[in-house]
């Protein structure tokens, strides 16, 4: 396991998104002290919501200048807008309309009832992103990078021995016959990912440990997704107890 990595091990789902939410707005707040604004990549899934909710529910939540945060997302499915299956749907429910963010600032990806193609709206999101980016990049630089990580490894959509995963060049792309449904979605490449500062994993339950131990022993990134994952300056999976059941001791971390 690289030096770059930990993992931290909670009792339970509900420890698991707090810690992540008081680390969230410590991190945030010290990232604006030290510059105009912070990019974040969010993710879907019930327990990348639980840490939305988190977040929302801190004494601390206002403590961060929400005008200065700009949201992405690491994917999203092709559903229309408002669905209660999209991420950003959830989002809104869990964090977004709490808070006061710039409507500017959220970049959303297109909806399925945009009058966009799949494949167009892939195009759209990458060039809103580049245009976002400094000169000579794809993408702005990501401080926080949140992913969740399906029981067959799979991040963002980006899943086990499918075309997606292989990818290496460009920004996002149009995933067709996701073996999760909906089978249609829009998600960032690995790269992309990998270039993000830091990638904050969440992961609880017994259906998650085998994918996790499967990672950290050094699977192949093309049948276990989440073993390519990792970030530019630090890379941590907060994980339960239960997600934690196939970890070697010597590989989990007593402190962040």
């Amino acid at each position: 396991m690289s030096n770059a990595r930990r993992v931290l091990v909670h009792a339970d789902k509900k420890a698991l998104a707090g810690s992540v939410a008081a680390r969230f707005i410590t991190k945030v707040v010290d990232l604006l002290d030290q510059q105009p604004r912070v990019n974040i990549a969010l993710t879907g899934g019930t327990v990348g919501s639980a840490v939305l909710e988190a977040i929302s529910e801190s004494p601390a939540r206002d403590s961060i200048d929400w005008s200065r945060v700009v949201l992405w997302w690491s994917d999203e499915r092709w559903l229309p807008r408002g669905d209660a299956e999209r991420n950003d749907t959830q989002a809104r429910a869990a964090l977004l309309d709490h808070v006061a963010l710039r409507p500017q600032n959220i970049h959303w990806c297109a909806a399925s009832d945009s009058g966009l193609s799949l494949e167009d709206a892939a195009t759209a999101y990458a060039a809103e992103l580049a245009a976002a980016a400094e000169d000579g990049k794809e993408t702005p630089r990501f401080d926080i990078l949140f992913l969740g990580v399906g029981p067959d490894g799979h991040v963002a959509s980006l899943f086990p021995d499918a075309p997606g995963i292989r990818v290496t060049e460009g920004s996002v792309i149009a995933v067709r016959n996701s073996p999760k449904p909906p089978p249609e979605r829009l998600s960032l490449t690995l790269p992309v990912i990998n270039g993000a500062d830091r990638i904050w994993l969440a992961l609880s339950g017994p259906d998650k440990a085998s994918a996790l131990g499967l990672a950290l022993a050094g699977a192949s990134t093309w049948e276990v997704p989440v073993a390519g994952v990792e970030g530019r300056l630090r890379t941590v999976f907060f994980v339960d107890r239960e997600a934690a059941a196939e970890v070697p001791e010597d590989l989990i971390a007593a402190e962040y």
